[in-house]
């Protein structure tokens, strides 16, 4: 395999392990979802019990504050795409939805990776690429487990305007696709000189 896969592979496989690990304490630590549970990680990877009036299919705990006027750590689940998109789809129309979109992703990825020739200028794409990657296949792990993705991190302001919820995954995804903006600035084609045709005498 050549060099840069192995890259791909680890910078998304990285995302992906942090993305898992901090939503399964999460669980723990902001939602009742282990209280009384015989194994932890068949809670984590099974399906979720049916939701309750409140919409919750895990009872949450109190928020852990970090920031009283900016930023606190709050279980939050979300059945939609990043930040909340297309929650109000109906099911049968959401999950097919973000199948094709997550392997769509894949495949442009995958493609628009194998074009990379190792330059110096290409970093910013190097890196963007897989942290899309491993982000897109977080969430998408949560959505075939449970069927909705789980939020934890929530930035406010003065409790006036909030960012909507978000997790590791979300996160690698913003940075990923900054990155890559970058790379569309960095690495433009040179335009090319047309020369002026001599005049005729």
């Amino acid at each position: 395999m050549p060099r840069k896969y192995v890259f791909l592979a680890g910078v998304a496989l990285a995302v992906l392990a942090l993305d898992q690990v901090t939503k399964f304490y999460v669980l723990d630590a902001l939602s009742g979802a282990y209280d009384g549970a015989d194994g932890r990680l068949g809670v984590f990877f099974g399906a979720a019990p049916e939701a309750g009036f409140d919409s919750y299919h895990y009872r949450p705990k109190a928020p852990v504050v970090l920031s009283e006027s900016f930023f606190r750590l709050r279980y939050a689940e979300n059945p939609g795409a990043a930040f909340g998109l297309f929650r109000t789809l109906p099911d049968n129309l959401r999950g097919p939805l973000f199948h094709l979109v997550v392997l769509g992703a894949v495949v442009l990825i995958s493609y628009y990776y194998s074009q990379l020739t190792g330059q110096k200028v290409e970093r910013f794409a190097k890196w963007g690429l897989p942290l899309v990657l491993g982000g897109a296949i977080g969430n998408y792990v949560d959505r075939l487990s449970r069927g909705f993705v789980i939020d934890f991190l929530e930035a406010h302001w003065f409790e006036k305007a909030f960012w909507p919820a978000f997790n590791v995954a979300d996160t690698a995804v913003v940075v990923g696709v900054g990155l890559l903006l970058i790379d569309s600035f960095v690495r433009k084609e040179p335009k090319k000189v047309v020369s002026a045709a001599p005049a005729r005498s």
